[in-house]
């Protein structure tokens, strides 16, 4: 996604449209641009002077709704999006998903006060990159932020143990068939890398593979078992048994 070559000017349109956008010229390249969509004003604040206070992020805007959530960003251009799903007019599920396909090199972390494991489904399902509850920790935030700008998925483990306790009433409701069936044992072992966030290269480096041979895998267990993204993955790894909750928490 290229960056806009006269920022100060979008900026300024940005804020014409409705959203506050107080973008740093003098910024370090190696920041990620992220951008906060929530309701409540006093939130919005607060999250802004708490992640401002973390060298390796700058906050290039704040929003209160999805409309102009995607007005920022098509002019401000961030690397990631830090949303709740409870926004007016659409919400945080469908801004999601418009998110998705406008930017799809975009990173998006869910912080809600919603627990249930159909939202936390839906978010995933529309391309949410990571999902962190509001009652979570300062220290916990920035690590789901972080991994979701390295590439990895992140669920705090409150929603990862929700996702384990549903999956696996399904699974026994339904009597679905037994994994090995759809995997095998090198696919699984790819598999369960991605789910734990590593990428290509340490999965090669670990397997003894190249490079190309696990992209292949990686694909081919996409297909197979029609998986859209990372998060996904992760979500049926959890279901099949291949990792379990706390070896989420421990993911650099």
């Amino acid at each position: 996604m290229a960056h806009p070559t006269n920022r100060p000017a979008d900026a300024a349109k940005a804020a014409n449209d409705g959203f506050d956008a107080r973008t740093a010229a003098s910024s370090s390249a190696t920041k990620k641009r992220l951008l906060v969509v929530e309701n409540h004003a006093i939130l919005r604040d607060g999250l802004r002077a708490l992640l401002e206070l973390e060298s390796d992020l700058e906050v290039v805007g704040t929003v209160g709704d999805a409309s102009a959530a995607v007005l920022a960003v098509r002019h401000l251009q961030p690397e990631l999006v830090l949303t709740d799903i409870a926004l007016p007019g659409r919400s945080g599920i469908e801004l999601i998903r418009e998110l998705s396909a406008l930017a799809p090199d975009l990173r998006i972390v869910v912080l809600t006060a919603h627990t249930s494991e159909e939202y936390i489904r839906a978010a995933l399902d529309a391309g949410a990159d990571g999902y962190v509850l509001k009652d979570s920790g300062r220290p916990e935030l920035l690590h789901a932020i972080r991994s979701a700008a390295a590439g990895r998925q992140y669920l705090c483990a409150a929603v990862a143990t929700k996702v384990v306790s549903g999956f696996v009433s399904r699974y026994q409701a339904k009597q679905a068939v037994r994994p090995e069936e759809h995997v095998t044992g090198r696919e699984r072992e790819v598999l369960t890398r991605i789910a734990l966030g590593q990428s290509n290269k340490t999965i090669a480096r670990e397997l003894g593979l190249s490079v190309k041979t696990v992209e292949k895998h990686r694909a081919n267990l996409m297909r197979k078992l029609t998986l859209h993204n990372a998060a996904a993955v992760t979500l049926f790894a959890l279901r099949q048994g291949f990792i379990d909750p706390t070896s989420l928490e421990r993911r650099p």
